[in-house]
């Protein structure tokens, strides 16, 4: 069984006018929250337990999913004090339970990927983390992303990149031990973590994704959520 972290523990800051009091996974999308599309995308790919970090207004996460939902066994990683991309990351990852690779998911974001190929690719090349890569927009509000021409990621932040994260990834078990932080530190995922594994020779690499991409954190790409995911 295939397992997913679901990073679900941001405050929401910039949604905060439309959804006043509400997690930002659990903003409604053509009347239902986010997260339930989330969740049914991976389900209906084969994910059958997800571990859901959360933070802020984790009562409302839990109290809507519960235990299980349409199938999936939902397990909890709930920080006390925020933490972070990265560590509600290392927080989630320490509650998955198989030995096999797991998926790990913005729970901001939306990006047609196929779970299969990622997983393929994630093995044939003895990765031990694989990220979805989506081309730069016009807009450009987000890092890019440096990658080899063998497909191997060399560094993020890069203004020159083509490509930047698309918020979806594969971790081979054990490939964040040793990444410990200091209790109550946010850590970011891609200015903390990923830095780290790459200065100890982690094998990072992408898999480029055409798929459609969407952050609904950012308030102009929440209105047209709806009609993306709903259409």
């Amino acid at each position: 069984m295939t397992e997913a972290v679901i990073l679900a523990g941001g405050l929401g800051t910039r949604l905060r006018a439309a959804v006043p009091d509400l997690p930002k996974p659990m903003a409604p999308v053509a009347g239902r929250p986010f997260l339930e599309w989330l969740l049914e995308r991976w389900i209906g790919q084969g994910i059958g337990r997800f571990v859901l970090s959360v933070g802020y207004r984790h009562e409302a996460i839990e109290a809507h999913f519960g235990a299980r939902y349409q199938g999936a066994e939902i397990d909890y990683a709930v920080e006390a004090a925020p933490l972070g991309t990265g560590g509600g990351l290392l927080l989630g990852a320490a509650r998955v339970r198989g030995t096999a690779p797991f998926v790990v998911l913005n729970g901001d974001t939306w990006l047609d990927v196929e779970l299969r190929p990622l997983l393929e690719a994630h093995a044939q090349r003895g990765a031990d983390v694989t990220l979805a890569l989506v081309p730069k927009t016009a807009e450009g509000r987000y890092g890019g992303v440096k990658v080899s021409d063998e497909g191997r990621v060399l560094g993020f932040g890069d203004a020159a990149a083509a490509s930047v994260n698309g918020g979806v990834y594969v971790f081979s078990r054990g490939a964040l031990e040793g990444l410990e932080r200091a209790a109550g530190e946010p850590v970011s995922l891609e200015q903390d973590l990923f830095p780290a594994l790459l200065a100890r020779g982690a094998r990072v690499h992408a898999m480029p994704c055409a798929g459609k991409f969407l952050d609904i954190g950012v308030p102009a790409d929440y209105a047209r959520a709806a009609a993306l995911l709903a259409g």
